[in-house]
């Protein structure tokens, strides 16, 4: 006969507490033995002895500090774009390298930034690192750099998930937040010892974004996901915020003093030409079934007839303005682009939102004699290096989609113009990120082409001209917006103008939005200063 166990009210008081707040006990003995993991307590990094021409900022030794003494080597390495994360990176591997207790590493990156690395790694920290060739098996690395899209596929991805490595690097880690994701699962799954995950910009969509960065760092730390995620809506947290700490270090540029050059804004209205004005008009009259949809195609004719055309001949009802665009005269902003580029004489960054428009403007900068490289998420790897070396050694003009904001290293250019405007100023910091970075010594030049009289003049009134007002704000406002439950800037924005009937009452909806952002800024300036 099985004794019977009594409890007292007490004892129920303590089920009620710790309900949702326990791990399964598997996620637990992993929480407990990644926090006994063994580094030194010791602040000094053998690791700057042996590079004698690297300086470390003080945000980016404090940080290289924090993951190595306070995180146990697992750590979101989440710095504003430009800050040096990969540079902190280099100097914890190196680190942990020194000391013994790294000695296969595996570093995925997009394919894009897998020369850098290995360049960086070898020729700045003196890691013999290597990329991944498709001949040699990965166990014959000891510290192997391969593109995430490869890495994840088989046999390549069941290879290395069988396989135990001291350390695993993941570069723009947000590609990890779904943990739906192939990316996800797969990282996920990977053994390490030591893990760093670098991301500039750790929530996109929610809160939720982080937590899955968590659960690959610190698995457990977090707890249930239901739970979280029922605390940190409460937004002032503390404790959430002082376990998110634990393993993320995150430095903005307006909290440090640097030494690099300044940033020089030059917004640059444009008219377009009488025929062009003509159409653009008749274009933003012309009844569609959605008003998201006319939005759109004038967002296209401003950057390019090119582009408009394309989006266009999808419809089959819109022969008769086919035939209109192609009486047009060259694009107005896309000369004022090139009269802008023959002024400077100098190298030169443009980025469009469209892949039509680089075409456009390819062709127009060799009918005035100026050297233009492409560059465009649809390239692959070695065509990606092939016209950043071309850029860098011989070109003019660099002409990028967005695919050009991520990780690339472009500090010898100091001029760049932002020949379309994204709804979402985050992406023009990620864009400008590219030359003004750690390492840059120069002034930089930022141009903006504006068409005037056209829905780009009104969403640099509605949008950019209210967030100037408020230094350091566009990198918080997804973050802002995730505390609401809401989504990016970006999406936001579109789902305004889809629910709006006019733009009169999509500025009404914008303002409303742009109010409770400015507000949270403001409060929590107000908090930092009284802390």
């Amino acid at each position: 006969m099985k004794p019977t166990i009594k409890t007292d009210h007490l004892w129920n008081s303590f089920e009620q507490a710790i309900e949702g707040h326990h791990s399964d006990w598997e996620t637990f003995k992993q929480a407990y033995q990644l926090s006994q993991l063994p580094i030194s307590q010791q602040n000094e990094l053998k690791a700057l002895q042996y590079l004698p021409n690297l300086t470390l900022l003080d945000h980016q030794e404090e940080a290289v500090k924090k993951v190595l003494h306070n995180m146990h080597g697992r750590a979101i390495l989440a710095d504003e774009v430009g800050l040096g994360k990969t540079i902190e990176a280099g100097v914890i591997l190196k680190e942990l390298m020194i000391k013994g207790l790294v000695r296969r590493a595996l570093i995925l990156v997009p394919p894009s930034l897998l020369s850098q690395w290995e360049s960086e790694l070898n020729q700045t920290f003196y890691i013999p690192a290597r990329a991944k060739h498709r001949s040699y098996p990965w166990e014959s690395y000891e510290i192997v750099i391969a593109s995430i899209d490869l890495a994840k596929k088989e046999p390549h991805a069941s290879s290395l998930q069988e396989q135990s490595f001291d350390c695993v690097i993941v570069d723009e880690a947000h590609r990890l937040k779904n943990p739906k994701t192939k990316n996800f699962k797969f990282v996920q799954q990977l053994q390490s010892t030591y893990c760093l995950l670098l991301t500039a910009t750790p929530i996109q969509n929610s809160i939720d974004d982080v937590y899955y960065l968590m659960k690959i760092v610190r698995p457990g730390l977090l707890g249930d996901r239901r739970l979280f995620h029922k605390r940190v809506n409460h937004r002032h947290d503390e404790a959430i915020q002082s376990l998110i700490r634990q393993s993320m270090v995150r430095t903005r540029k307006r909290d440090i003093e640097t030494q690099w050059g300044e940033r020089h804004i030059d917004t640059m209205y444009v008219d377009f030409s009488s025929d062009e004005q003509g159409f653009y008009e008749k274009l933003a009259s012309s009844e569609t079934n959605h008003q998201l949809t006319a939005l759109t195609y004038e967002r296209e004719f401003c950057s390019s007839r090119e582009a408009l055309y394309v989006s266009l001949q999808k419809q089959d009802e819109q022969h008769a303005m086919l035939e209109e665009i192609g009486q047009l005269p060259h694009h107005a902003k896309a000369l004022k682009a090139i009269e802008l580029i023959q002024s400077l004489d100098e190298p030169v960054i443009i980025f469009t939102e469209y892949k039509s428009t680089q075409v456009y403007l390819q062709w127009l900068c060799q009918q005035n004699n100026i050297r233009a490289i492409p560059y465009n998420g649809d390239f692959k790897k070695s065509k990606k290096q092939w016209m950043l070396q071309l850029f860098q050694q011989h070109g003019d003009v660099l002409i990028t989609t967005d695919a050009g904001t991520e990780g690339l290293n472009l500090q010898y250019c100091h001029h760049m113009i932002h020949y379309d405007l994204p709804w979402n100023p985050m992406r023009l910091e990620q864009r400008i990120g590219r030359i003004h970075r750690y390492g840059q010594t120069q002034d930089i030049n930022i141009y903006y082409l504006i068409l005037s009289n056209t829905i780009e003049e009104h969403i640099w009134e509605v949008l950019y001209e209210k967030l100037s007002a408020f230094e350091g704000l566009i990198g918080e406002i997804d973050h802002i917006l995730s505390s609401y439950g809401l989504s990016n800037f970006e999406d936001e924005i579109t789902t305004i103008y889809e629910e709006s009937r006019s733009k009169a009452e999509a500025d009404i909806k914008i303002n409303n939005l742009m109010s409770v952002i400015e507000y949270e800024h403001l409060e929590e300036e107000t908090k930092d200063e009284t802390n």
